[in-house]
């Protein structure tokens, strides 16, 4: 059994040595076959050069950069600083009572029409009252009493200072009745102008005090915008400046003008005020209703383009880029550029523009200075 083993190793052993030369011989054919394969591919290659070297002298259009053009306008620009501001009323006021008492009678309720002068409520007045009809009798005695000694003094009877005397304490009691008339009459609140009670704080039976609000009167028939803006346009705002202004919470626009600017710099925002006056025949406004204005700081005639096609160079210089024609061809033009505004993605230049230019729009991007390109129709 041995031996057969010994026998298969062997015949094994010499089949494997007789292949190896086989496997050697295809190998070398396969990498020599590869090489030539090489060497064509590297002359292709340099062949395609030179046939596209001769393409790109012979047709040039293919390679050209396609853009797109616009003209400059001549136009109106203007230039908008955008703020906030609040509705507010010169006749809107809390009322306060003068002197303070127990509310006896409230005459008005909210929203109820009053007019100037009017009581709006009455407040606890029955001891001046007692006061002033225990008065009134004393001024009728004084008065009386004056009457007939000034006929005496008349006829030359009596004394001049018995005359004096009387009428002294006649015109000092009327001067004290007066006084309690005075006192009777802040016992009440009238309305200061003619509006609108806006609302009624107190109510019958408490204790007023000047010190806390009995009611508000409110007449929108004329309210103003106040607004803050930055102290860095003081220069550019001024009265009669103009303004847009709308009410987001109504889809309600207007326009107007700066009727009034603060002289006060606010040192904690660095902030200054400016007042418009507008009108609200229709009455829709209401105090401290907020409204997004445009105020009007610049506005000129002169070229405007669109401000995506300003671009910037590494010295921070602004330009565009224009086209030129150059025997029959269309060559782009570095132009330099000062801008002078910028608003609502519009700019407006001072200098480097005229009317006549034509400027590349689309494509501006990929261009280059004294570049040949082809102009899209």
């Amino acid at each position: 059994m041995k031996n057969i083993i010994t026998l298969l190793t062997l015949s094994i052993i010499l089949v494997s040595c007789g292949n190896e030369p086989k496997v050697t011989k295809k190998l070398e054919l396969l990498n020599t076959e590869k090489a030539a394969l090489k060497k064509q591919i590297d002359s292709l290659s340099i062949n395609l050069k030179l046939v596209e070297t001769k393409i790109a002298k012979l047709d040039t259009t293919k390679r050209l950069a396609v853009v797109t053009i616009i003209n400059p306008v001549e136009e109106e620009f203007k230039h908008f600083i955008e703020v906030q501001g609040t509705v507010k009323a010169d006749k809107s006021v809390e009322l306060h009572p003068e002197m303070s008492g127990t509310i006896t009678r409230i005459f008005v309720k909210e929203g109820q029409r009053v007019s100037k002068g009017q009581t709006l409520a009455q407040m606890d007045a029955s001891v001046i009252n007692n006061n002033i009809a225990q008065l009134k009798t004393q001024v009728d005695l004084a008065k009386t009493t004056f009457e007939r000694q000034e006929r005496l003094w008349n006829q030359k009877i009596g004394s001049e200072i018995q005359y004096l005397q009387a009428k002294a304490q006649k015109e000092g009691l009327e001067n004290n009745l007066n006084s309690l008339y005075s006192q009777a009459n802040k016992m009440k609140i009238k309305a200061p102008f003619s509006g609108t009670v806006d609302e009624v704080f107190a109510k019958v039976g408490q204790l007023a005090s000047p010190q806390t609000p009995f009611l508000r009167v409110v007449n929108l028939s004329k309210v103003y915008l106040e607004t803050e803006i930055t102290e860095s346009f003081l220069a550019d705002i001024k009265k009669g400046t103009e303004v847009d202004i709308t009410f987001p919470s109504l889809n309600k626009n207007m326009t107007s003008k700066i009727s009034q600017v603060g002289n006060f710099i606010n040192p904690n925002n660095r902030s200054f005020k400016a007042r418009v006056d507008i009108n609200n025949k229709e009455g829709d406004l209401k105090a401290n209703l907020l409204a997004n204005i445009k105020i009007n700081d610049f506005k000129a005639n002169g070229i405007v383009i669109p401000s995506y096609t300003i671009q910037k160079d590494s010295k921070g210089d602004t330009f565009v880029y224009t086209i030129i024609k150059e025997d029959s061809k269309q060559k782009v033009a570095k132009t330099m550029i000062t801008v002078g505004k910028e608003f609502n993605n519009q700019s407006y230049i001072s200098e480097g523009l005229k009317a006549s230019d034509v400027i590349i729009d689309k494509g501006a991007k990929l261009v280059q200075n004294n570049e040949t390109v082809t102009v899209a129709q």
